[in-house]
């Protein structure tokens, strides 16, 4: 994102909003569950109510994306992360924050970035441009 440390960890500043709020535990290959619905009913929408002010929300990772974005979404993840203009560049509702589509930060993800140079040279320098617009 182009933050340093006392930036990211700013809580007045820079919120990091898990789905699920509570560890869903391991599949059989070592990686993490699903997030529970049940974690993510009980908290998820009241902090977010809870912060109208938000101006950029960052959905990473095909949960977030299907629960921030709905019936927008794409059907894959590399789709969804393509079309990421469409969901940046839409007007927002007055009242509602800009959305951005991005994958997971997972050393997982590395072949996936790989295959996808677009990412780090079209993506990444306006989601660079626009945190630091807003810190």
């Amino acid at each position: 994102m182009g933050i340093g440390e006392n930036v990211f960890y700013d809580a007045g500043r820079l919120a990091i909003v898990p789905m699920g709020f509570c560890f869903p535990g391991l599949d059989a290959k070592g990686g993490d569950l699903p997030p529970r619905p049940e974690c993510r009913n009980t908290w998820h929408d009241r902090l977010f109510a809870a912060m109208p002010q938000l101006e950029l929300i960052l959905v990473i990772g095909q949960y977030a994306q299907a629960y921030h974005l709905g019936a927008a979404r794409r059907k894959t993840l590399t789709e969804t992360v393509t079309g990421w203009r469409d969901y940046f560049e839409a007007s927002p509702q007055p009242g509602k924050p800009v959305v951005l589509p991005l994958p997971h930060p997972s050393w997982r993800n590395n072949a996936w970035l790989k295959k996808n140079p677009w990412f780090e040279s079209e993506l990444l320098p306006v989601l660079r441009r626009e945190v630091a617009r807003l810190v």
